[in-house]
């Protein structure tokens, strides 16, 4: 079975034209170009030969005709502001070429591939939106209390979006077998290694926290160092002891990083009276996470104790990791095996919609490189080959899952 690779380019090349930016797009969540580039979406899952709906919060969701047994490929097509044309969309456009190509090529006897764009992956109102609604975690509360940046209702976008009162796409267990994602790695080790596919192992698991410090305002030129409430001080320390510590306490994997700091009164010549930091680190492991948390809270309570200042801390972010099935990266690997191409097991250092599949039914991904690594850009960019290599892996596992379920999964249907 082969990916139709000028319809594949063809159709991603058609979508990056919704909120054209540059050599990127603009495409926020609800936007007119979100909304436009989902009608689109809708009229091409029909030509393709399934039944598509855009539902309640915003999906896209297309079940092939005539089977009660499926593949769910998917991903989304919201971008960050002034972003790249493929992060998320490629994956929809390989779900929409997988499902055809299954259509044209397959056995609908053994099943079919369903297709869908979640809404809002990127978390303009409530990241994960459109997955977590598809499986049922989004409390109408959520909804009602989101909004964006500019304080923009999350309810009144979906109003004059025309989708109030819609039904919701819901997860089918009787129905959807397993859930496949394709995305640019989005990082730069894919291209360096000269590796054509990587296959996901797991999600990183994400902790992010606010640290606040606070000392005294006072004059920098009359005030001896010794008797200072400095709370810059504090913080240059702290942020080298977290340093030492994630790398003794982390794994291969770990990743961290102090993204934000804002010191108040902000003057040459007056003492720093506050500093505000943020603190985040990511692994896949559960117990590296809770370690590198243990940390954070014995450095905070030392310098608590030890310095003149006061150093609180606040949570913001906790994100377990989510695992991808061992099964499903085999029959991945095997195709790439297949055509030939080089692959590799990786982790995900970025959050994606397979994270929240992942809890409710079997989910892999698979990675194709980004030149220079780069991504939520507008300079994100692949090249065509690895992009229809991707397409055709996919096919290619969903030819192997579809026609021997039962040896991938564990289950029949």
């Amino acid at each position: 079975m082969r990916i139709n690779s000028e319809r594949l380019l063809g159709d991603m090349r058609k979508l990056a034209t919704f909120g054209k930016d540059g050599s990127g797009v603009h495409r926020l969540a609800f936007s007119k170009a979100d909304m436009l580039a989902r009608e689109w979406l809708s009229s091409r899952m029909s030509e393709g030969g399934l039944d598509p709906i855009l539902d309640g919060v915003g999906n896209v969701h297309g079940k092939t005709r005539a089977t009660t047994r499926s593949v769910l490929i998917g991903s989304h097509t919201d971008t960050v502001p002034h972003g790249g044309w493929l992060d998320g969309a490629m994956g929809v456009i390989y779900g929409l070429e997988v499902a055809r190509c299954w259509r044209e090529q397959g056995d609908l006897n053994l099943g079919g591939v369903d297709v869908i764009s979640f809404q809002d992956e990127e978390g303009a109102y409530l990241s994960c939106l459109g997955s977590r609604s598809f499986f049922g975690e989004v409390k109408s509360e959520e909804i009602q209390t989101a909004s964006n940046s500019e304080g923009e209702p999350l309810s009144e976008m979906i109003r004059l979006a025309g989708l109030s009162g819609r039904a919701l796409a819901r997860h089918d267990p009787e129905r959807e077998i397993a859930y496949l994602e394709g995305h640019i790695e989005q990082g730069p080790q894919l291209e360096s290694q000269g590796v054509r596919i990587g296959v996901v192992t797991g999600i990183v698991g994400i902790r992010r926290f606010t640290i606040t410090i606070v000392g005294q305002a006072d004059h920098a030129g009359t005030t001896p160092m010794s008797m200072r409430k400095d709370a810059v001080a504090v913080l240059m320390e702290l942020g080298t002891r977290l340093f030492q510590d994630f790398r003794n306490l982390g794994s291969p994997e770990t990743v961290w990083n102090l993204g934000n700091i804002v010191i108040s009164p902000g003057a040459a010549n007056v003492v720093p009276a506050k500093a505000e930091l943020s603190v985040e680190f990511r692994d896949t492991t559960p117990e590296v996470l809770t370690r590198l948390e243990a940390a954070v809270a014995e450095a905070i309570g030392h310098l608590a104790a030890s310095s003149p200042c006061v150093v609180e801390s606040r949570p913001v972010l906790n994100l377990e990791p989510a695992a991808m099935d061992p099964a499903l990266g085999r029959a991945l690997h095997q195709a790439a095996e297949d055509h030939g191409l080089s692959h590799m097991a990786m982790p995900s250092g970025a959050g994606h919609d397979a994270m929240v599949c992942s809890r409710h039914l079997p989910s892999a991904m698979l990675f194709v490189p980004s030149i220079g690594g780069r991504s939520h850009d507008v300079a994100e960019h692949t090249a065509d080959e690895d992009i229809v290599n991707g397409a055709q892996v996919l096919l290619t596992a969903v030819q192997a899952l579809l026609g021997h379920e039962p040896n991938f999964l564990g289950h029949g249907k």
